[in-house]
């Protein structure tokens, strides 16, 4: 543990749980996007079959209940909570994540670290976190209507796995033969996606504007 790597786990954390407020406080889902919560959901269950098996930590079993717990009921409130669910914009929110989840299948089978099915599961839910942010993405540039919070929600969400690289650059040079070539691609990858949100984000806090994207 470092303090980038706390960063970013906090980071995470502060992401979840503005999404969250706006769900249970203000009773809507509007500007979010089910498929990429989906993705999300989908993500740590794959990533965390280890919870109830390989023990590392009070802290780390805590942080895993966390996004699992509230990865599915942000799911479950979007899909059936039912004053959230009609703020939901299905018809926009289209993005066919059939076309990312197939590829990131393909990849966890022929490049992972270890060919066993913990593996390939763990190597996958990083191919998929990567880009599972791409649906949220697209539905901000069709609706350019991007309230407070969800523009919130997505920087911190883009800016923990910043920290993240960060973490990774630090223990690189502190600690000895530390190269883990899989995860830093992904996170970089995932980084570099939100490249556009980050500048528009800072653009409209720099001139005090309502954030939009460009459709």
């Amino acid at each position: 543990m470092n303090i980038f790597r706390l960063a970013g786990d906090m980071t995470h954390l502060a992401s979840v749980l503005v999404l969250l407020l706006k769900i249970h406080t203000i009773k809507s889902c509007a500007g979010i996007s089910l498929k990429t919560q989906e993705l999300y959901a989908v993500v740590f269950a794959t990533r965390y079959l280890d919870i109830f098996t390989d023990f590392i930590s009070v802290y780390n079993t805590i942080m895993k209940l966390i996004f699992l717990g509230s990865s599915f009921s942000i799911v479950w409130y979007i899909r059936q909570h039912k004053i959230v669910r009609r703020s939901y914009d299905k018809d926009q929110d289209t993005f066919r994540y059939v076309f990312i989840v197939l590829p990131c299948i393909f990849f966890a089978l022929i490049i992972n670290e270890k060919f066993t099915f913990k593996e390939v599961m763990w190597t996958f839910s990083l191919y998929l976190e990567a880009v599972a942010i791409l649906p949220q993405l697209v539905l901000l540039q069709r609706t350019r209507n991007i309230d407070n919070l969800t523009g919130q929600y997505v920087f911190l969400l883009g800016g923990y796995r910043a920290l993240y690289i960060l973490n990774w650059i630090y223990r690189y040079f502190t600690e000895p033969h530390y190269v883990h070539w899989i995860p830093w691609i992904a996170g970089i990858v995932q980084t570099l996606l939100y490249g556009d949100f980050f500048y528009y984000y800072f653009h409209s806090w720099k001139n005090n504007k309502k954030l939009q994207l460009p459709a």
